[in-house]
């Protein structure tokens, strides 16, 4: 069984390979934010998941860039790490009837994609500066600050707001 396909023989196969599996995570991704933003009832973290929508819709327009750049066809390849991270947060979501610890779950999930985000991205970054697309490389960096910038504020809200309005059910 192969992890990365039969015509995976160089690193340049690796980088198109994990450029085909984050396009397809952020297409993944897309399809899955409007009905996080649905479910939502912190409106700040309702009105996270709808700047990162369309922070997320850019990140396809670069990768579609880095695609082009790289004189590589944009294309997708199934990612099961984003779907079973997906699927996880889901079935986590949907358990839920108290919609403050709904609210903590969606952060929760969203960060679990995020952190997934930052390590794709963080060794397509490694693997482009190797092949000296330092070009490639930097448009990939700014989809990775993105990311991190993101995943912090998604902390920051669930440790001042939403868990602290989760943990307030119980009592």
């Amino acid at each position: 069984m192969s992890l990365f396909g039969a015509d995976t023989h160089t690193l340049d196969d690796l980088f198109v390979h994990g450029l085909k599996t984050i396009y397809y995570a952020e297409r993944q991704i897309v399809e899955t934010l409007p009905k996080m933003i649905d479910m939502a009832t912190n409106l700040e973290l309702k009105a996270g998941f709808e700047q990162h929508l369309r922070e997320t819709e850019n990140q396809r327009r670069r990768l579609e860039q880095v695609f082009e750049m790289h004189g590589t066809t944009a294309d997708e390849t199934t990612c099961p790490a984003i779907d079973g991270i997906l699927k996880a947060a889901n079935g986590t979501a949907s358990d839920i009837d108290d919609k403050q610890v709904l609210d903590a779950a969606l952060a929760f999930g969203a960060q679990m994609v995020e952190h997934y985000e930052i390590a794709q991205y963080g060794t397509l970054i490694a693997w482009a500066r190797e092949l000296g697309r330092t070009d490639c490389a930097r448009i990939l960096g700014e989809t990775l600050d993105e990311e991190k910038a993101t995943d912090a504020k998604l902390s920051d809200l669930a440790e001042a707001r939403v868990n602290r309005a989760a943990e307030l059910q119980r009592a």
